[in-house]
């Protein structure tokens, strides 16, 4: 690879991922939709948002409902954008996403593949702030996207839409 700022080339490792989506799902009764999860990486259980992949073709915004249907049972009255981030620009060349779901109702039953082995957890809106606080949520993107959902309460991300 070549550095832009000095021209000099060195060998370097990049790795070419997907994009992916997390969702910050919200019910009218001000809980958030959370999935609790096996990771492998980690060894543990985390509680975390729904997420996954951006299939070809689709957006981010469509990848959020599907994701959040498929791991959660729940759907959507509306969703919002909250950005996009590098989840690591030392390493990575894709996004995450971020979409609020807002207004969400339990449609059904989980969609896990093979693979998945998840439950579902409602968190009141009210203890988010101590759950990662105390350790609860830690997944360095699944904290981002709830900063981001911070920032659009507060008023300062509602009109990136």
């Amino acid at each position: 690879m070549q550095s832009p700022t000095t021209g000099g080339t060195h060998p370097f490792y990049r790795i070419e991922s997907p994009a992916w989506v997390n969702v910050v799902a919200l019910t009218a009764a001000e809980e958030l939709v959370m999935v609790r999860q096996f990771r492998h990486g980690a060894r543990a259980v985390t509680l975390e948002i729904p997420g996954g992949l951006v299939d070809p073709g689709e957006s981010p915004a469509e990848a959020a409902a599907r994701e959040l249907l498929e791991e959660t049972g729940y759907r959507a009255g509306r969703l919002e954008s909250l950005g996009s981030l590098n989840p690591n620009p030392a390493l990575f060349g894709n996004r995450c996403h971020m979409q609020l779901a807002l207004d969400c109702e339990w449609a059904g039953a989980i969609q896990n593949s093979e693979t998945e082995e998840t439950a579902v957890e409602l968190l009141p809106l009210d203890a988010l702030h101590e759950t990662v606080r105390a350790g609860g949520i830690d997944h360095a993107l699944v904290v981002a996207a709830l900063y981001a959902f911070e920032l659009w309460r507060a008023g300062a991300g509602r009109e990136r839409g």
